[in-house]
């Protein structure tokens, strides 16, 4: 009780709040629901995200597709209306909804009237608390699971995945080296009691965080307290450990992407080393150098890339830098020579402090622009819901200037020391080699039919 009065005495206050946009009341139900409420400045809005925690990594190969299937089947009715009665129920109220699965969670995300929040969040409950499943509604949701995944998975497509064809470098590295399913998750063999399992085990109350940003009701801490409050809790299921890198790779491979064409795609993947103190924030800061650095040389200096790039990639357990470049396949041998000149340069001179510091100041002036509106403040808060504490979550702009040149080199060492995973990816035939391929087949064809003639001459 005491956790809901002091929650309407902040509500009541908000203004003083709806400045800064770290500060955000949050406190737990007694079942274990984790609150997030914040006044935004959008007026007659409300942006509305329950974290459910459970994802794709939370079960092997053969089960993956499980929480999304899920996902989908949620919204398959309340009652006899179905699927159609439940969307127009969303449709009266003049809200919207969608929902997300990813590795880590499964997320739902409405937008909604400010004035009907509580007859939305009602009907958010509703889904979660008196959907059931029927076989009908299950085909449905594989169906539409599938069209989502990308069609339905031919022979031809498993075996090309079997054959390194089917998935982009990164991917294809993850999967050499066990971080990621070798082939795409099917759906035809789920049961109805898998999918409830998965209801009872990870649907409660203390595995959620319901995130509602906006005009907000003044009695919606009550509201909460007495619908949501009311939710079973359960023994919250342990998450499995996130793969680790458990086999060896090639360090160079040529990825055969298509039948013909001029271009290729190089790419130069690393693990990035864990650092004990500001991880993100450090290479966060030294993707930005590299891709200046990128651009710098293979397109200003060399021309042989209009828009290189660093990318930072999550597979598993283990996080991945990569330099990356679109060529022309005769360039690519001397695009991989100005990366190894590139590279001798960093470690060898290290980072450019003046150049450091202009990218560290941009990083920093991005923040104050990065998060505008109720909605985009909504997502903000999901996805750094793992920085909330004490009321606040850490504020970037400052973990961002607490970063100095003498990290980020040494960040930077330790990364370019590793001697990476060299990927390039490129048709089976340039133009020209088909070219000289189709006149070859035509010119053998001409001297068969020479012989030919010459042999019933005789």
């Amino acid at each position: 009780m005491r956790c809901l009065l002091f929650a309407c005495l902040l509500l009541g206050s908000f203004p003083s709040f709806a400045l800064d946009r770290f500060q955000v009341e949050g406190y737990t139900l007694r079942n274990g629901l984790q609150l997030l409420l914040k006044p935004g400045t959008e007026r007659g809005h409300v942006a509305i995200r329950l974290v459910v925690g459970v994802g794709l990594d939370d079960f092997s190969c053969d089960e993956k597709e499980l929480p999304h299937l899920l996902e989908h089947l949620l919204f398959s009715g309340i009652d006899a209306s179905g699927e159609g009665g439940l969307e127009e129920r969303m449709q009266a109220l003049g809200g919207e909804w969608n929902a997300f699965t990813s590795n880590a969670d499964t997320t739902f995300v409405i937008e909604a009237p400010a004035k009907n929040q509580r007859k939305v969040l009602d009907l958010l409950l509703a889904l979660l608390t008196q959907t059931r499943f029927d076989d009908n509604a299950i085909n449905a949701a594989k169906q539409v699971v599938e069209r989502e995944d990308g069609g339905h998975y031919t022979h031809l497509q498993r075996w090309l995945d079997r054959q390194d064809l089917g998935h982009t470098a990164s991917n294809q590295l993850a999967v050499e080296l066990g971080l990621k399913c070798p082939e795409r998750a099917q759906v035809d063999h789920l049961t109805r009691e898998q999918l409830e399992r998965v209801r009872k085990a990870w649907y409660a109350p203390n595995n959620m965080t319901l995130i509602v940003v906006g005009d907000l009701d003044k009695l919606l801490p009550a509201y909460l307290d007495r619908t949501y409050g009311a939710l079973d809790a359960i023994n919250p299921s342990e998450h499995p450990p996130l793969p680790q890198i458990q086999a060896s790779a090639a360090h160079e491979r040529t990825l055969t992407r298509g039948f013909v064409g001029d271009g290729a795609k190089l790419h130069w993947l690393v693990p990035e080393p864990v650092l004990q103190d500001q991880h993100d924030e450090t290479f966060d800061l030294l993707k930005d150098y590299l891709d200046w650095a990128l651009y710098r040389q293979l397109r200003l200096a060399h021309s042989l890339s209009y828009g290189p790039w660093a990318e930072r990639e999550v597979f598993g357990g283990v996080g991945f830098m990569s330099l990356n470049a679109d060529l022309e396949r005769e360039d690519v041998a001397e695009a991989e020579q100005v990366l190894e000149e590139l590279k001798a340069q960093l470690l060898k001179d290290g980072l450019n402090a003046e150049t450091f510091n202009r990218l560290k100041q941009a990083a920093i002036a991005r923040q104050a622009w990065a998060v505008q509106g109720n909605s985009a403040l909504a997502d903000y808060y999901w996805s750094a819901i793992g920085d909330y504490e004490d009321d606040r979550f850490a504020n970037p702009a400052r973990e961002l200037q607490a970063v100095s040149l003498q990290e980020a080199n040494k960040a930077m060492r330790e990364l370019l020391l590793q001697p990476g995973y060299l990927r390039v990816e490129k048709p089976l035939l340039s133009d020209d080699q088909l070219v000289w391929t189709i006149a070859g087949v035509l010119g053998l064809i001409v001297l068969m039919l020479v012989g030919w003639r010459v042999q019933r001459r005789k």
